[in-house]
């Protein structure tokens, strides 16, 4: 047997490229909110539909992806991060898509509109929580490189610094976010409570995206620390 096919058999292949590959599919899954986001300002029901369809696709393509590497990830992995480590990093990166599907799947369930007044702040605001998740991707394309010098050197450097990135776009969800839930409690009284309390559901489901896309960055800090 070749000398790579006999290492392969022991230590089995590596589980890095089955997580970017998770990432990606979960970062195009977010990504859809914008569309969605501008659809359901337009008033374009039919346009909405199709996103939410189509977010709710690249979810399902999402979950068939975790569930092969969470069952086909071996316990004895030859690697200088634990297996449990690398699987709460990749049900974080699944919360995210998880989130993007709860969303559209309300916005459609409900028929929802958003008050003119917070329509460009929100656009602002789900681009913002598309950067953290985009920064987020971008970390964990880091991963084979991290694995490469084996958790150590410049390598180290790059990866803090990008999840230093992640926590400021994080930071700026925040704001934005309070700013929207301000706006909206000005107007609230003019509008019917059951709209008022699932826009402050969906709100805080978008900022739910940075909020997962940061953990993922904290996952990962965390494995830089051990």
């Amino acid at each position: 047997m070749p000398v790579g096919g006999y290492m392969s058999g022991i230590f089995g292949s590596s589980p890095v490229d089955p997580m970017q590959t998770h990432m990606a599919k979960v970062y195009a899954c977010a990504s859809e909110l914008v569309p969605l986001f501008n659809a359901v300002i337009n008033e374009d029901w039919d346009l909405v539909k199709q996103q939410q369809q189509k977010i709710s696709k690249l979810e399902q393509e999402a979950d068939v992806l975790k569930k092969t590497l969470r069952l086909s990830l071996p316990k004895g992995l030859f690697m200088p991060v634990s297996r449990q480590d690398l699987l709460d990093v990749l049900l974080t990166q699944d919360k995210i898509a998880n989130k993007s599907k709860d969303i559209a799947g309300i916005i459609v369930g409900r028929k929802m509109t958003l008050p003119a007044v917070i329509h460009e702040d929100y656009i602002r605001f789900v681009q913002r929580c598309i950067a953290a998740c985009k920064q987020a991707k971008k970390a964990i394309n880091e991963l084979d490189e991290l694995v490469e010098t084996g958790f150590s050197g410049h390598e180290i450097k790059i990866v803090s610094d990008m999840i230093t990135k992640l926590d400021d776009i994080e930071h700026d969800t925040d704001t934005l976010q309070s700013e929207i839930r301000n706006k909206l409690f000005k107007i609230e009284k003019d509008l019917q409570p059951i709209d008022v309390m699932f826009l402050y559901k969906v709100i805080e489901w978008t900022g739910d995206v940075a909020d997962h896309s940061q953990r993922v960055g904290s996952r990962l800090q965390l494995m830089l620390a051990r």
